[in-house]
C-alpha cells in the first residue's frame, strides 16, 4: 500500500509541475499577444464587429497580392536584392492603424512597419513607415 501511495504522491507532484508550466506559458502567450488587434478592444471598435474577420482577411490578401509584382512587394522599399525580390510572408495586425510584417529576399530578411487606413468600399491605403533589414 505504501508503494501505491508513493506513486500517487509522485503523480500529484508531476501534475502540479505541469499546471505551473501551463500557467507560465499562458502568461507568456498573453504578454506576447498584448500588442495585437485581437487584444485591443479600442482598435477593434474601428471595424464592424460582424465583419472584422473578413475585413482583416481582405487587408491581408491585398498585402500578399503585392508580392506578385515583378520587382517585389512595394511595401518593402528594397526592390530586388541579389536577384531576389522582397516577399512579405507573415503579417501581424497591431491595431487599427499599424501592421508589422516579416519579409525575405533570398538569404536577406527583415521587418516592415506599415500604416494602413481601411475602407471596406475601397482598396486599403497602405504606407511603409519603417523597415529593418537583416543579413544572414
Amino acid at each position: 500500500m505504501q508503494r501505491e501511495e508513493k506513486r500517487i504522491e509522485i503523480a500529484h507532484k508531476r501534475i502540479d509541475i505541469i499546471r505551473d508550466s501551463l500557467r507560465l506559458l499562458k502568461q507568456d502567450l498573453n504578454n506576447a499577444a498584448y500588442f495585437t488587434l485581437g487584444y485591443n478592444d479600442d482598435a477593434q471598435e474601428y471595424f464592424n464587429f460582424q465583419t472584422i474577420d473578413a475585413d482583416i482577411a481582405k487587408i491581408r490578401e491585398e498585402i500578399l497580392a503585392l508580392n506578385h509584382i515583378e520587382t517585389g512587394n512595394p511595401l518593402v522599399p528594397y526592390g530586388v536584392i541579389n536577384g531576389h525580390k522582397c516577399i512579405i510572408n507573415k503579417i501581424e495586425f497591431l491595431n487599427h492603424r499599424w501592421i508589422i510584417a516579416d519579409f525575405y529576399a533570398g538569404e536577406m530578411h527583415g521587418e516592415v512597419l506599415i500604416k494602413y487606413f481601411y475602407n471596406p468600399d475601397q482598396p486599403t491605403n497602405l504606407t511603409t513607415v519603417e523597415t529593418v533589414l537583416y543579413t544572414k
